[in-house]
């Protein structure tokens, strides 16, 4: 854990704990079912844990904030972000079966209480969100037009206005070319391994602002 305790000194011992647990849950689980590739396993702290927690780099949220994961396959980014923001609810979401059962096995281990997996497709979630969080589930325009509307309009808990946060990578020009000035954060700013030179977070704000609700300029 020593590159994760360097990029985010902030960690309390218990959460250092939980990422040292965390390892040997996933390598456990991925021997049973393919959760993470056989190549990303060896490298899951800065691949995974690291990469997820990027998110809390740029962002912050407030206690009782209310964040939705599409698509989380094996937890990613939900259950790190889980562990450093322990007073923000969090939703994640697959129609993968097998892969819930793991997300809600290893949350249990963990002994996460901020964290409520479900067997779901996205466009079915029910609830409003203030954030949506994703890691290269779909282009951008499919993921607006799937989850899009399941943002809060009510009231913005935090700094910046609720919207989609979502972890890319490479040429992102004509996946955002129809969006209204998106916020890009490039991930080579803040690490130095290979890994993160082409990784890039694009925040899209709410929908809130036009009777169409939509995200698109």
């Amino acid at each position: 854990m020593n590159k994760l305790i360097h990029y985010f000194p902030e960690l309390t011992s218990s959460q250092i704990s939980q990422f040292e647990t965390l390892v040997k849950l996933y390598t456990y689980w991925n021997s049973k079912i393919n959760l993470i590739s056989r190549k990303d396993i060896n490298e899951i702290e800065v691949r995974h844990f690291i990469h997820s927690l990027s998110i809390s780099k740029i962002f912050s949220f407030k206690p009782k904030t209310n964040i939705l994961d599409v698509g989380t396959g094996g937890g990613f980014p939900g259950i790190p972000l889980a562990i450093i923001f322990p007073k923000v609810n969090f939703h994640l979401t697959d129609s993968i079966g097998k892969k819930i059962k793991v997300v809600n096995e290893i949350k249990n281990n963990l002994g996460l209480k901020n964290v409520y997996a479900e067997q779901i497709r996205s466009e079915n979630v029910k609830n409003n969100y203030d954030f949506i969080v994703n890691r290269a589930v779909t282009n951008m325009r499919n993921l607006v037009s799937l989850v899009g509307g399941k943002i809060s309009c009510k009231n913005n808990r935090n700094s910046i206005k609720n919207g989609i946060i979502s972890l890319k990578g490479g040429d992102l020009e004509n996946e955002l070319k129809s969006f209204n000035n998106p916020y890009i954060y490039h991930l080579n700013e803040h690490f130095d391994e290979p890994f993160f030179q082409t990784k890039k977070i694009v925040y899209i704000p709410s929908p809130c602002m036009g009777k169409d609700n939509s995200l698109e300029g």
